[in-house]
């Protein structure tokens, strides 16, 4: 079975549950990582599973600090 690499915009909002305007924001903020091939931006998946890390981290912060 291949696993995929690299999700179009659209299926990293699926995966994520995350709407358009959100998953750019993400995007334009660094918190996200993407790639351009040739004028499409696609999202590692590499990047996703760092991105719900980041997630997982912060909610543990916040309730540590809570």
């Amino acid at each position: 079975m291949i696993t995929r690499e690299l999700y179009r915009v659209g299926e990293a909002m699926a995966l994520l549950s995350l709407s358009r305007s959100v998953l750019y924001e993400e995007l334009r903020c660094g918190r996200l990582r993407s790639v351009h091939v040739g004028r499409t931006r696609l999202i590692p998946a590499a990047a996703i599973t760092e991105y719900v890390a980041l997630l997982e981290r912060e909610a543990r912060t916040l309730r540590v600090v809570s």
